[in-house]
């Protein structure tokens, strides 16, 4: 068969192919959808959605400030005071774990490949199965929501931090050692000028993402805001609920205006 046959013949293939595949993705999505239960709204639905969604654009103003420490203000600062120390104490504590997973300060390749495994187990945890373990041993408190921020964070942010390091540019390090400076003095007046913007990017993106989390691990009683959200929800008080959540979108958007004018000038 010459050439100019096989190319009809291959284009024709091809399309086959992406039938077959279309066709087996639509099927797999529909099959998907019979073990689903059959769908049905409650006859007191309609009320409820209506109540819902007149207490949530009637918020309750009353609850922002009452000076007993349960109110909408300090609960929004006690959940930017979890993020803030759970990325913390994670951004010290990614560092080793980080050189520990960077390809390029090991010549064994295992080395490398065990530290980046371990972050990747780390990552696996959800927040809230962590709160829920920390409150087992520590109790209910925002000292709960700490640690599960912290823990979690450290498998993203030391595997952030180990990719600066791999791509870190070596010609510095490499200067200042033909000049006859010491292992310290590289590490000192070459890698850590180099890391030390991109660590602190990456430790403010976290700290954007820390703040989400913290709103909702109070929910399963790890502090912030998300323990009076939860009340409010359980006692179907939807005014408070509006309040709280129109905190919430208050509170993530003055964080990313000012994490983001952060690191716009660290780049």
């Amino acid at each position: 068969m010459s050439e100019s046959r096989k190319l009809p013949a291959r284009k024709h293939t091809r399309e086959w192919r992406r039938w077959l595949a279309g066709a087996l993705l639509v099927g797999l999505v529909l099959w998907s959808f019979t073990g689903m239960p059959a769908f049905a709204i409650k006859d007191n639905a309609k009320q409820i959605g209506g109540a819902i969604i007149a207490g949530i654009f009637n918020p309750d103003w009353h609850y922002v400030w009452t000076g007993d420490g349960e109110d909408l203000v300090s609960t929004l600062l006690q959940t930017v005071a979890i993020a803030f120390a759970g990325t913390f104490i994670s951004a010290v504590v990614s560092l080793p774990f980080a050189f520990w997973a960077a390809r390029s300060k090991h010549k064994f390749w295992l080395v490398s490949r065990s530290g980046k495994f371990v972050l990747t187990a780390i990552r696996t945890f959800p927040e809230i199965v962590l709160a829920l373990m920390f409150i087992k041993a520590v109790g209910p408190s925002a000292f709960a929501g700490v640690l599960a921020v912290g823990f979690h964070s450290v498998g993203m942010l030391a595997k952030l931090f180990s990719e600066a390091i791999e791509n870190l540019d070596n010609g510095a390090g490499e200067a200042v050692t033909a000049a006859g400076g010491t292992h310290l003095d590289t590490t000192m007046l070459a890698t850590i000028p180099q890391l030390l913007p991109e660590f602190i990017s990456n430790t403010l993106y976290r700290f954007e993402l820390a703040i989400r989390s913290a709103s909702i691990l109070g929910i399963v009683g790890a502090g912030g805001v998300g323990t009076p959200l939860i009340f409010a929800i359980s006692s179907r008080a939807w005014s408070r609920v509006g309040i709280i959540l129109l905190g919430i979108v208050i509170m993530v958007t003055l964080v990313d205006f000012i994490s983001g004018a952060i690191r716009k000038r660290l780049i």
